[in-house]
Parts: structure tokens; sequence; C-alpha cells
């Protein structure tokens, strides 16, 4: 399709992150692909959470959240994390890859190229989400390897245009 034909917002290829939150030994992860980083000192970002999710449950009981930069080779979590509720299943317990846990309370992909542990500072209604603007309190990067992009799961026909 030509891009003069796209939607605005479907003509910039954007990241695919996880979230990983945690609240009283509950641990969950999810698909998410608005966020923005905002300022840079301090470091903050935006992240849009959907409502009615486990993730903003979560994160609504526990305002801190690790944001996981997938790569290109974890596409197949995508279906997991992203069109499985957590609500109904376990993801941590059906993840196909290793799982490590940062402050023993929020599970990572060891194999994503780098996380980032935000802290919600203030919520912002964004309609079909909750957006929550964040400092980010520490990073790391984990791995080499090329980002997980919208783009690339189009390609991969896992989503539409």
């Amino acid at each position: 399709m030509s891009a003069i034909r796209k939607k605005p917002w479907n003509r910039v290829d954007q990241p695919v992150y996880s979230i990983s939150s945690a609240y009283n030994g509950v641990v969950n992860m999810n698909i998410c692909s608005y966020v923005t980083p905002v300022s840079m000192k301090p470091k903050r970002y935006i992240v849009a959470v959907y409502k009615n999710t486990k993730t903003l449950e979560l994160i609504k009981q526990n305002p801190n959240f690790l944001l996981q930069i997938l790569t290109e080779d974890q596409y197949r979590l995508i279906n997991l994390l992203g069109k499985k509720s957590g609500f109904r299943i376990n993801k941590i317990e059906k993840i196909k890859e290793p799982v490590e846990f940062y402050n023993d309370s929020f599970a990572y992909l060891s194999r994503s190229l780098a996380y980032l542990h935000l802290h919600v500072l203030a919520w912002l209604d964004g309609g079909d989400h909750w957006c929550a603007l964040c400092d980010v309190v520490s990073y790391k990067n984990l791995n080499h390897g090329k980002p997980l992009t919208l783009e690339f799961l189009k390609k991969k026909k896992i989503i539409r245009a």
C-alpha cells in the first residue's frame, strides 16, 4: 500500500514493547505499542495501557512496572501477551522462553533488548487507554538485536495495516 494512502498514524513505524506488572505476588505481561519518551531531564515516558486489563489493574495497585523492548525474534509472543487476557490465564506460566525476575517481583524476558523500570507519576484518560506519565527509575540493556516493530508484525501477518 502506498504510504500516502495510509492513515497518518500508520505511516511511521513504531516499536513493540511488553509491560511487566506485579502486585502482591501476581505477575502479568502484555503488549504495548503506544509509548513515547517525553522528557530528557528527568527521563520520563508516557505509556498507554488498555482499559479493563489485568495489566492496568496491577499498575493501579502498584505504580511501578517494567517496560521491555522486544526483539524481532520475539514476534511469536504477540498472540500470548497481546491477544490473551491475564484475567483468564497466567501468561508467565505459558511463556516458552527464558524469564527472569527483577527485584523479586517483576518478570522480564531475558532475550529482550532492554527493560526500563518505570514509576507512574500521573494518569490521563486517553479514550480506550489510560496514559501513564512515568519517571525512569532504572534501566538495563540486555541483548543486541533488531527491535520488534509494528511493520515487522504486519509483514508476518500477525496484525493488520
